[in-house]
């Protein structure tokens, strides 16, 4: 299965770019399924819907929300009357900020159960974008330490608590829906990290466009999830005899420059005017990246041994649209908290580098060199 994640600034014209792409597929045969935003009535009467090619799936965070509020409720229902709690009802219930990610989680968990040919998720703008891709990883991350399994090793032991504390123990349908969990956003970061997924970034050539593809190139680069060509969207010809047009357009090829000097792969789509409202006017975008072609693999992040030369090793960590003023770098037992803008992430260090200690790093040419001494007490000793 083939899974493009598009994203890009708001306003840039992901979701129209999204549909767009995945109409297209769904008319050369490919079975499709669209996620996100754009509106079913699209593809009012297209004929590759009604044989079932292409289907379109939006994301109801309110659904979601209420959802597992009330499933809470039922599984903690002895709990809630302990306390006197009054029960919420589905109608008074309003999804709160942020619930909109873990809609989008679940909703990319049923995508992969489908298994279409292609599937086409509009994510949200950036950074949120990548900030919801590396969700699974830190909620499953959480989830460990808070509710470790084998916890659940006292599970003979609970009747006897139940009875000295004088009310149920919930632990077991606890750590029962934290497996549920976890196996869930386990299935989404296999989505995620699998070698048939990239991000497509849709930008509008402007004097933001270099900056967001820098800042979606460090963010991806940070989780290792591969990126598409870029789509430069809403290109104005460069022909136009209007002199104002003419300026607008001399500007636009200034910005789409910059992107090129920023990601080898730029692809352009024309100004289509008015904004597509049906299939049709999806279709007259023009040509598109190809969706079928899977994306270069990110790249590995490499121990390089320099013991015999400078006595450390190196970690060399891919971070293209990296800046040296946005990075933050962190040891924390045996993982390193690595921080780029406004994205962070913890990883855990490969076994070689635990026993050692952080004596430096440099940022060159886009690549994070952190460097280790080895620490004489924990290295191994040659004869």
């Amino acid at each position: 299965m083939r899974t493009l994640l598009v994203t890009g600034p708001g306003g840039a014209g992901r979701t129209t770019l999204a549909a767009a792409t995945a109409l297209d597929a769904a008319r050369r045969g490919r079975r499709v399924l669209l996620v996100g935003d754009a509106p079913a009535d699209w593809f009012r009467g297209e004929e590759c819907v009604e044989r079932g090619l292409l289907a379109v799936r939006r994301v109801d965070p309110g659904a979601h929300f209420r959802a597992e509020v009330l499933a809470l409720q039922e599984h903690a229902a002895a709990a809630f009357e302990l306390l006197g709690a009054a029960r919420l009802d589905d109608e008074e219930l309003t999804a709160l900020p942020g619930a909109d990610r873990f809609a989008f989680l679940k909703a990319l968990r049923e995508a992969a159960r489908d298994e279409p040919d292609l599937l086409v998720v509009d994510l949200p703008p950036l950074p949120d974008a990548v900030a919801l891709l590396a969700l699974p990883e830190q909620l499953r991350r959480y989830l460990r330490r808070l509710l470790p399994p084998e916890r659940q090793a006292a599970r003979a032991l609970r009747p006897m608590l139940a009875q000295l504390a004088g009310v149920p123990m919930p632990a077991e349908w606890l750590y029962r829906t934290a497996a549920r969990w976890d196996a869930d956003l386990a299935a989404v970061q296999d989505l995620i990290d699998a070698p048939d997924t990239g991000v497509r970034l849709v930008v509008e050539p402007g004097p933001a466009a270099a900056a967001a593809l820098r800042t979606a190139r460090a963010g991806l680069a940070l989780h290792r999830v591969a990126l598409d060509p870029v789509v430069a969207n809403r290109v104005l010809p460069t022909t136009s005899p209007d002199p104002w047009l003419a300026a607008l357009a001399a500007e636009q090829q200034a910005h789409l420059k910059d992107l090129r000097d920023e990601h080898e792969q730029v692809h352009e789509v024309a100004h289509a005017g008015p904004a597509p409202r049906c299939a049709d006017a999806l279709a007259a975008l023009g040509p598109l990246p190809p969706a079928d072609t899977a994306p270069a693999p990110a790249p590995e992040w490499e121990v390089e041994d320099r013991r015999d030369t400078d006595g450390v090793l190196v970690w060399r960590v891919p971070l293209p649209g990296a800046a040296k003023p946005d990075l933050g770098l962190v040891r924390r037992g045996d993982e390193l908290v690595l921080t780029v803008g406004p994205f962070r992430r913890i990883v855990p260090l490969p076994s070689a580098l635990r026993r050692c200690t952080v004596s430096g790093a440099s940022l060159r040419d886009g690549v994070l060199g952190v460097r280790f001494t080895p620490d004489p007490g924990l290295w191994p000793r040659t004869p």
